[in-house]
């Protein structure tokens, strides 16, 4: 059995121990030592190495998630793994859930076209630079839109420059002329060819994407699958996917008919039906429909990022087909392997219960501002008591910053930041960002460098005379 040590702050001491009373027995031998912080998150690896007498017996140590310094490093001095745990305490059960059962969330099997639905009104270097943007996402092909009756005079030079740039690309267009052009020119895929335009194929080197004459004709797109297939050739099979409430249950029924007519053809999937035309959060309706293609082994998603709900569709795309596939793969539920697309809520929002934080409350001695979040509300405390409430502006005047600015400003963001977390039901830490998941780009935080907490008051001038 493996033998943890545990260390953390004086706050934190007691809560830890009947944490690990309750999660250690059968799992693992745990052993805090707390090393005169007060905090644990105060801890950095340089204080660590002066304070914390060379741990024997152990596997390896245990900091909070908070911890900065070069861990690594204090590996190297002490002779045994130093490793980060969960940020929050009541986190650590589903942290040891989560070590005993890794997710690999690396393997990916649907293909993500990325349509740049205005391409012919963007200059070459314009297309070249969405393209970009679109696969630092998760972007495997990028899809050139054409508009009806509108000329893309630079189709051809798109095309070379994409392909220059070392992008897949496929070409979108009613107009078979334009897809002509855009096959001679290189395109890898040609979006998209019915029975009448199969022709096309003929003439180019670019793998077709199969459809319907008319979402409903399904014997057509069968017997354009069947020609290519009697031919040798690649292609991928799109039924169409339809919009809420035009038939998108039918088009779903005929995705699952065609993988089980067709078991082993390479299907794609336009999902931009439901994520551009259904005003609800795109990240769980990605979730759903990545859920989908993954039980039907759908081969290629294409999708968009046109309406501004719908402005992370490629990054939520990327995510829910990597934790779809993992679901799939290890047979479990799709919970558990990653929070990117709880966009929204939190699923544990409130870590802390209103007695717990009673209880860290009662032993602070300094006068600086604490505000923690639980189910009950916001509870904001310092040596001078404990003030709770809902809103920002209910606790606000309670805190006795009318004659200090800079203390007030700061207070009143964290105030709101926790109001809002509470009303959404989201994680709140003090001092931290609140999380979006992937709705919202956020720099990785470098815990290796050293920064400690900001206090949340003003440090005293100094008297110059």
């Amino acid at each position: 059995m493996q033998r943890i040590l545990f260390l953390t702050g004086r706050l934190a001491e007691p809560a830890l121990r009947a944490m690990l009373e309750r999660l250690a027995p059968g799992r693992f031998e745990g052993e805090v030592r707390q090393l005169g912080v007060q905090v644990a998150a105060l801890m950095t690896a340089d204080l660590i190495r002066r304070r914390l007498a060379p741990p024997r017996g152990f596997d390896f140590v245990m900091v909070s998630g908070r911890c900065r310094g070069d861990l690594e490093a204090l590996s190297a001095h002490f002779g045994i793994p130093v490793q980060r745990g969960p940020e929050e305490l009541n986190d650590l059960p589903r942290f040891f859930n989560r070590a005993a059962r890794p997710v690999d969330l690396s393997e990916v099997e649907v293909a993500i076209f990325a349509e740049i639905v205005d391409a012919p009104r963007l200059s070459v270097d314009a297309i070249v630079a969405r393209a970009q943007e679109l696969k630092r996402d998760g972007a495997d092909v990028i899809d050139l839109g054409c508009l009806p009756e509108t000329a893309f005079p630079h189709l051809e030079d798109s095309v070379g420059a994409l392909k220059a740039a070392g992008f897949a690309v496929s070409v979108d267009s009613v107009d078979a002329q334009e897809l002509l052009r855009g096959g001679r020119a290189g395109a890898d895929y040609l979006l998209s060819l019915t029975l009448d335009t199969l022709w096309l194929a003929d003439e180019v080197a670019s793998t077709p994407v199969l459809i319907p004459k008319s979402p409903h004709d399904e014997a057509s797109l069968h017997a354009a699958i069947d020609a290519m297939s009697a031919k040798g050739r690649a292609f991928l099979a799109d039924p169409i996917l339809d919009p809420i409430p035009f038939g998108f249950a039918a088009s779903i029924v005929r995705y699952h008919a065609l993988r089980a007519r067709y078991p082993e053809a390479p299907i794609m999937m336009g999902v931009g039906n439901l994520t551009e035309l259904t005003e609800a959060d795109t990240s769980g309706i990605n979730a759903l429909l990545f859920g989908i293609a993954a039980e039907l082994n759908v081969a290629a998603v294409l999708t968009t990022q046109v309406s501004a709900h719908a402005r992370r569709a490629v990054r939520e795309a990327d995510w829910a087909r990597r934790i779809m596939h993992a679901a799939v793969r290890q047979r479990s539920l799709p919970k558990g392997m990653n929070d990117a697309l709880m966009t929204v809520h939190d699923k544990r929002p409130f870590p802390d219960t209103p007695e717990e934080i009673a209880a860290t409350a009662a032993q602070v001695r300094d006068p600086n501002f604490r505000v923690q979040v639980s189910a009950q509300g916001l509870h904001v405390y310092n040596r001078d008591g404990m003030r709770e409430g809902t809103k920002a502006f209910e606790l606000w005047p309670r805190l006795g910053l009318d004659n200090d600015a800079a203390h007030a400003f700061y207070m009143g963001v964290e105030l709101a930041h926790a109001e809002l977390a509470w009303r959404l039901g989201k994680r709140y830490v003090q001092d931290q960002p609140l999380d979006w998941g992937c709705a919202v780009e956020r720099e990785a935080e470098n815990l290796d460098a050293w920064c400690a907490p900001g206090t949340t008051r003003p440090a005293p001038e100094k008297n110059s005379g």
